[in-house]
């Protein structure tokens, strides 16, 4: 099986919360690699879906830094 990906820029407005200790992780999605990098961890990021909040998954530090701004 051969998969293509393509790249599509986001139309959206993301929603993310800070990870911290503490932080209530029922029902967030956390992906098996970052789990084998050791999140969630500091600097990371809780994000949801803001159609459904309850669909929420783990944004790695770096990836969020590499692929997100502040929005003014």
């Amino acid at each position: 099986m051969n998969e293509e990906f393509k790249q599509f820029r986001r139309k959206q407005i993301a929603e993310l919360a800070d990870w911290h200790e503490g932080f209530d992780m029922t029902g967030v999605s956390v992906s098996d690699a970052d789990k084998a990098n050791g999140s969630p961890r500091a600097l990371d990021k809780i994000a949801r879906n803001p159609a459904n909040h309850a669909d929420k998954w783990l944004v790695a530090a770096q990836y969020f830094a590499d692929n997100f701004e502040p929005l003014e």
